[in-house]
């Protein structure tokens, strides 16, 4: 400490050419920032400047939020080379009066005058702490500012949901019809509806995924260009669990319609001089009752995999590992808006269209058979 021998200690310490040199940098890259920021901000707004199919797809595949950040980062840089400019200034007064009180607590002759220059350097050190502090807040604030923080899982989830609802939707289904399953085990017609809930969530799902020309080049660039990549098992297998999980709610509409037209139709025959509203009544009821029906035959439908594999077991024993196998879906559903991992993403998806071979289809199958032979004239 011999730079401030008299005094016993340092009431101002830093050092402001390296302050300085720093306040320089973040002000040329604060700069640089909000070029760029101008830059993708004209690129975005479909500038004149660049036109073609090269700027189509770089607009396509550039983030709306870019801009956004790249400014929110421009403005907390150019805000840190300020403070930092202001704390330079600050320091060198700061230093200024440090080195005359140090001179005068060198050349003090009495006690009293040493305690005075002394009293004085720690006033300017208590000073020169806060100013210190409230610069460092300055500076952390900043850096809260410069670049997006990530969501929370909730966040997240919502995200994925807004970002991709036919995905969304596809979850959804095989999440509640893991939860239907096992409702069924202990009450039928609460499971049963629970079901068909998530039956209707996939032909949802189906008839988005199958409108949407991403989800549909991912298919045709396997058949067409031999493309057989990750997005391509991933559509193959979500397509597929679509259209499967779609079959009871589709099978349920059809017999409900087949019934219900037959007994509008008859009960307009019965009362000829009625008008048509005459047989709302009676086929909305002959709809509700064949369609409650045929799904509840389908939801006892055994699947011919599980029957065959446990053959010699009890029936409760069966239906027991049905919801266990329809908890995968649920499960595999789940991870999706739990984690980002590519490896449990591309496990999911083995799972999913290992079980949709094996159990999902030949289920589907038996089912639209059964109700074939219920509909066939």
């Amino acid at each position: 400490m011999t730079e401030y021998a008299a005094l016993g200690f340092d009431p101002a310490p830093g050092n402001p050419a390296t302050v300085l040199a720093l306040a320089k940098k973040l002000g040329a890259s604060a700069a640089s920032l909000g070029e760029a920021s101008l830059v993708v901000k004209d690129l975005v707004s479909h500038s004149s400047a660049w036109q073609g199919e090269a700027a189509t797809a770089f607009r396509a595949s550039l983030s709306q939020d870019l801009p956004r950040y790249l400014g929110a980062a421009h403005t907390s840089l150019a805000d840190a080379a300020r403070r930092l400019t202001g704390w330079h200034d600050t320091l060198i007064s700061h230093r200024t009066l440090a080195t005359r009180y140090e001179a005068q607590a060198a050349a003090a002759k009495t006690e009293e005058a040493l305690a005075d220059a002394r009293r004085l350097a720690r006033e300017l050190a208590s000073e020169h702490g806060t100013a210190a502090r409230r610069v460092a807040q300055a500076l952390n604030a900043a850096t809260d500012r410069l670049a997006p923080k990530e969501p929370g899982l909730l966040a997240s989830i919502w995200n994925k949901i807004v970002d991709d609802p036919a995905d969304a939707m596809s979850n959804a289904s095989a999440i509640l019809g893991a939860i239907g399953a096992g409702v069924a085990l202990v009450c039928p017609p609460a499971g049963l509806a629970i079901m068909l809930v998530g039956s209707g969530l996939s032909l949802a799902a189906l008839a988005m995924h199958t409108s949407d020309p991403k989800f549909r080049k991912s298919l045709s660039d396997g058949f067409t260009k031999g493309q057989f990549d990750a997005d391509f098992w991933k559509s193959s297998v979500t397509l597929l669990g679509d259209t499967v999980g779609a079959v009871p709610g589709v099978a349920a509409v059809a017999s409900g319609a087949k019934a219900g037209t037959a007994a509008a139709r008859a009960a307009m025959t019965a009362a000829p001089e009625a008008s048509a509203v005459a047989g709302l009544a009676p086929g909305a009821t002959a709809f509700r009752q064949a369609a409650w029906s045929t799904s509840d035959d389908l939801r006892q439908l055994e699947s011919p995999l599980i029957g065959w594999s446990m053959r010699s077991s009890t029936p409760d024993a069966r239906e027991r590992m049905g919801v266990a196998v329809a908890g995968t879906g649920a499960l595999t559903a789940a991870l999706d808006y739990t984690t980002d991992n590519e490896a449990v993403e591309h496990g999911s998806t083995a799972v999913d269209g290992t079980r949709g071979v094996l159990e999902d289809t030949p289920s589907a199958i038996r089912k639209t058979g059964h109700v074939w032979s219920v509909l066939r004239p």
